[in-house]
């Protein structure tokens, strides 16, 4: 064989790396995994259950409520309660997208198959994002309308036509969608599973707990900004005065998103598999 015929032969094994093919092997490895399924029926069933569990509290003890807070009672927040377990639950399947390929040892296969690296990552965030969005928003909804009906009994439900309320209801969707991208990237980065996990749940919860021991002045200027604070201000009706605006806070939250997955190509492409 001559050294000549090589580039032509090689030329079509590497025609055939696409991207699409890369989303199709991702979706085939994402679905086939039991973990997938365990961890976004949690995810629907933390969402559903505590919205149902938490409106029947309110229901249960209406009668008791001081007036300010029978006041502020919003019945669409009420119901998508489940959200800040459900984050977890999300995040944690985000971060096993990629950490569990390297705890198998399983990556360097799939970085042999695209040399590129990048292909591979994108593909994962893309089948991931797609997935986690769809399980997501139907957990809301389906959370929203449970909810509503047992608020309903005491006649404190809405709908999804009242003012925000759909923008509330989606947003949610939405909301848990980014934090699972931006654990993607976070494990990207980290390459371990316990290590990733806990730094989602650092930036997701512990962060705000921290910011709670500053002067009342640095949370009112950094709070807002920090991820969690920041994409809730989509799933808030009612916002504070220091709060972002709805579609303000969830572009920040999509900055980070975008941080994370630029500082995990970044990793990808200069770290040995």
């Amino acid at each position: 064989m001559s050294t000549a015929a090589l580039p032509a032969e090689a030329a079509p094994r590497a025609a055939g790396v696409t991207l699409p093919r890369v989303v199709h092997s991702e979706w085939i490895k994402f679905r086939s995994l039991r973990s997938t399924y365990w961890t976004l029926a949690i995810t629907m069933a933390l969402t559903i259950g505590i919205a149902a569990l938490a409106c029947w509290g309110a229901v249960s003890r209406l009668d008791r409520l001081p007036a300010a807070e029978r006041a502020a009672f919003s019945p669409a927040e009420h119901s998508l309660r489940g959200y800040f377990v459900a984050q977890l639950a999300i995040g944690v399947l985000g971060v096993l997208v990629i950490t569990g390929e390297y705890s198998t040892g399983m990556i360097r296969a799939s970085l042999s198959a695209v040399p590129r690296r990048l292909p591979v990552l994108w593909a994962k965030s893309a089948v991931f994002g797609a997935v986690a969005w769809v399980v997501s928003t139907v957990a809301c909804l389906i959370a929203f309308f449970v909810g509503q009906s047992i608020l309903a009994s005491k006649h404190l439900d809405t709908t999804l036509s009242a003012p925000g309320v759909t923008r509330v209801v989606l947003g949610m969707g939405l909301y848990l969608t980014a934090v699972g991208l931006l654990s993607v990237g976070i494990g990207t980065m980290i390459r371990n599973t316990a290590g990733g996990i806990a730094a989602v749940v650092g930036v997701l919860m512990l962060l705000p707990l921290l910011m709670e021991a500053l002067p009342s002045s640095w949370q009112d200027n950094i709070s807002p900004y920090l991820p969690s604070n920041a994409g809730g201000a989509l799933t808030t009706l009612h916002q504070g005065p220091h709060d972002l605006a709805p579609w303000t806070g969830f572009g920040v939250l999509c900055l980070y998103v975008l941080a994370s997955l630029i500082g995990a190509a970044v990793v990808l492409k200069r770290r040995d598999a």
